[in-house]
């Protein structure tokens, strides 16, 4: 049995076929990347273990995180309750490595007591990731918070923080004087605002619908607060070095739940 996608013919593992029920996806997936895609009406796609929304026109996301295996499946009943098990092939990526020196040692090695912050504050922005709205203001791409800037850090790169080994860097960096506007890339609702956390210090995240999140770390300044409604374009604070940072920069962080994904791999506004 074959299921057609966009581009590209894949074996399904399956019951009985889906009619002549599409379900279309990018014909290149790669680690790190959000994944939009189209269903007919009815369908029911789980991923991970996760239902995925399917929005009136069909559409539908799931992220896919910095070390997703080479094949990845779909779960999908069809409107006649059909099912099929769709396999994906996702490629590997290459991550660079980055030495960061100067960075307030505190946030790197942290105290009994200071580590105790940090584990609060992180639930409480874990928990702001768990929305799953209906909105679609992610429909019509994402444009960069700051245009022009120098990349001064990429998605995925392994950590070395004052010669520690710490954690991938799971964000984009734009690096900017202190103080220079941030602007939201796509419309969006303020999940989280607060200006003095330990490791992210000024953070913004922005909820754009079916659990995708923008966040904004190291700002100077906060312009906007939760429950605020956003548009692209507007400015949501200012680009500063609060946190661990060793220098002005805007961290742009995104996320699917709790999958984190390259905001560099995000489709574009249109024009």
């Amino acid at each position: 049995m074959i299921l057609l996608l966009t581009g590209l013919l894949l074996t399904a593992t399956a019951l009985p076929a889906l009619a002549s029920d599409r379900v279309e996806v990018p014909e290149h997936l790669q680690q790190g990347q959000l994944v939009l895609g189209h269903a007919p009406a009815g369908t029911h796609i789980e991923y991970n273990g996760r239902v995925l929304r399917i929005g009136r026109d069909g559409v539908f996301v799931f992220g896919l995180d910095r070390d997703a295996p080479g094949e990845i499946a779909l779960q999908v009943r069809g409107a006649n309750g059909a099912t099929q098990v769709l396999s994906l092939h996702v490629a590997r990526r290459d991550y660079p490595i980055e030495r960061v020196e100067g960075l307030p040692q505190k946030t790197v090695t942290p105290d009994p007591e200071t580590a105790a912050r940090i584990e609060q504050e992180q639930a409480r922005v874990t928990e702001a990731r768990k929305r799953d709205d209906a909105r679609e203001d992610f429909r019509n791409g994402f444009a960069l918070p700051v245009a022009g800037a120098r990349i001064s850090g990429v998605y995925g790169s392994q950590r070395i923080d004052n010669g520690v080994a710490k954690s991938p860097h799971l964000g984009l960096d734009m690096a900017v004087p202190e103080g220079t506007p941030i602007h939201a890339p796509a419309p969006g609702i303020v999940t989280f605002a607060e200006p003095d956390l330990v490791l992210t210090g000024g953070t913004v995240l922005i909820d754009h619908g079916f659990g995708l999140t923008s966040s904004f770390l190291h700002m100077s300044r906060l312009d906007v607060k939760v429950g605020d409604t956003i548009r692209r374009g507007q400015v949501i604070g200012a680009a500063g070095m609060t946190g661990r940072a060793s220098g002005p920069h805007v961290h742009w962080g995104f996320n699917w739940f709790d999958v984190r994904v390259d905001p560099a791999l995000l489709p574009k506004p249109p024009g």
